[in-house]
């Protein structure tokens, strides 16, 4: 089974993982059903017409302040920050940094202020000489590329795949050039990358493997944490990510000169960094830049540490009671990869896509009617970073980026439908939702009129 996953690409394990749903539909009888009662939407009756024909809303139960609220703080975190006010410090700095280097299981931890600053040390502790290249996909946040230009990197734009959101491995092999010196997947809102088989190329190749893992706290690829498979990571601990700390990142490492180069340019007392070290002697100045997390940050990500396996297997059975029923629905897929080897989170969105010529209707008008039946759902288009004028304009690089067409991004951004990710208790919610989705792809015929 392995060899065979070694060869398949993200469309040939799709396609199976596609395969084997329809057939446990057919099986139990749901797409019969499901066809049945599009065929005939009318023998509903008037109660099921569409809200946006006139009838009633699918979506009555009222959506609570904390249905979607984003960071969830509580006493311990109040506590946490009170205890901070009145005795100012910067040990729960330290303290993140080596409960967070022991649960990842990587020896060289560093706090900074943000995630975006983690990148740029990263940068920076590679050492590359400029115009070297690093795969990277334009489907992310601008921070996982825009600080290689101040160290003469390069990025070299990379696909994602339509349907997960993440590197796609397939597109990477066509633009490998004897410049490129690094890959750098994001495991987008949660869903890992195919890190074994990035990894495994990568290393076919000469090239060095970088994760941005600002989405990934604790989701994990064959039982092995995302933010452990490259060679340095970093994650982000703003508020709206898993490990939530209003501001904050961290950097890891698996090895002493990456640790040391990387804490140097942004952490001028060197904290934890020996005196043989050679970068030790710049203690005082560092390189010119201060990058240090806030220790306010540091105390809300520790509190946050505690139950963190436990909201994201939360998250995953919540988002699964309602994306077990939405996918059941004809041209309705959400984000993943098929693999049974993944442990995924969710935050932020829960990321749908709709196959129009098999559900029959446009995306677009999907979603016009679940907004009417009371869904917040919304036609998602993610800024793509290759299409910024940033990267088109010489002066901002040592050697100006390729500008390519990615189909995969596009496509992405004109089939997702993006609903919320609650992340509390919802279940009369979730169940109208599954209803409005229903009620409108009994309808769809209307629809594509």
């Amino acid at each position: 089974m392995r060899a065979e996953v070694f060869i398949m690409n993200h469309e040939d394990m799709l396609n199976l993982n596609e395969t084997t749903r329809r057939a446990f539909l057919k099986s139990t009888g749901a797409m019969a059903a499901g066809l049945a009662l599009a065929a005939q939407p009318k023998a509903r009756g008037a109660v099921e017409q569409l809200a946006i024909n006139g009838g009633p809303k699918a979506v009555t139960a009222p959506e609570s302040a904390t249905a979607a609220k984003w960071p969830l703080y509580g006493p311990e975190e109040e506590a946490a920050i009170l205890e901070l006010v009145r005795n100012p410090g910067y040990d729960p700095n330290r303290k993140l940094e080596e409960e967070w280097q022991e649960y990842m299981g990587m020896p060289y931890a560093r706090a900074y202020c943000n995630g975006t600053s983690a990148l740029t040390c990263m940068f920076f502790a590679l050492n590359l000489p400029p115009g070297s290249e690093i795969m990277v996909p334009s489907y992310t946040f601008f921070a996982t590329i825009t600080p290689m230009r101040f160290f003469g990197l390069v990025p070299v734009f990379v696909d994602i795949h339509p349907r997960t959101l993440n590197f796609d491995l397939e597109d990477a092999k066509k633009r490998l050039t004897p410049n490129t010196k690094a890959v750098l997947p994001v495991h987008w809102i949660g869903l890992p990358a195919d890190m074994d088989l990035i990894s495994e190329w990568a290393e076919e190749k000469g090239l060095i493997v970088l994760e941005d893992a600002a989405h990934a706290h604790g989701a994990r690829l064959k039982g092995k944490l995302m933010g452990t498979w490259g060679r340095m990571s970093i994650f982000s601990y703003q508020m709206s990510k898993p490990l939530p700390a209003i501001e904050g990142g961290m950097g890891m490492y698996y090895e002493k000169e990456d640790f040391e180069r990387a804490s140097s340019l942004g952490h001028y007392e060197m904290p934890n960094i020996p005196e043989d070290s050679p970068y030790y002697k710049y203690k005082g100045s560092g390189f010119g830049l201060k990058f240090r997390m806030h220790p306010m940050a540091a105390a809300l990500a520790r509190c946050q540490m505690k139950d963190l396996e436990a909201r994201n297997a939360a998250g995953v059975r919540q988002t699964r009671r309602l994306n077990d029923a939405l996918t059941q629905l004809p041209g309705l897929y959400e984000q993943s990869s098929g693999r049974k080897d993944v442990e995924r989170l969710h935050y932020a969105w829960n990321m749908l896509f709709i196959d129009e010529a098999e559900a029959g209707m446009t995306r677009d008008k999907a979603v016009e009617a679940l907004k009417a039946e009371g869904v917040r759902a919304d036609a998602l288009h993610y800024t793509l970073q290759h299409t910024l004028p940033l990267y088109a304009e010489e002066q901002w690089w040592h050697h100006k980026p390729v500008i390519p067409d990615l189909p995969g991004s596009v496509k992405a951004n004109a089939t997702c439908i993006a609903l919320p990710y609650f992340t509390s208790e919802v279940p009369e919610l979730v169940d109208q939702y599954i209803k409005a989705f229903e009620k409108i792809w009994a309808h769809r015929k209307e629809l594509s009129a």
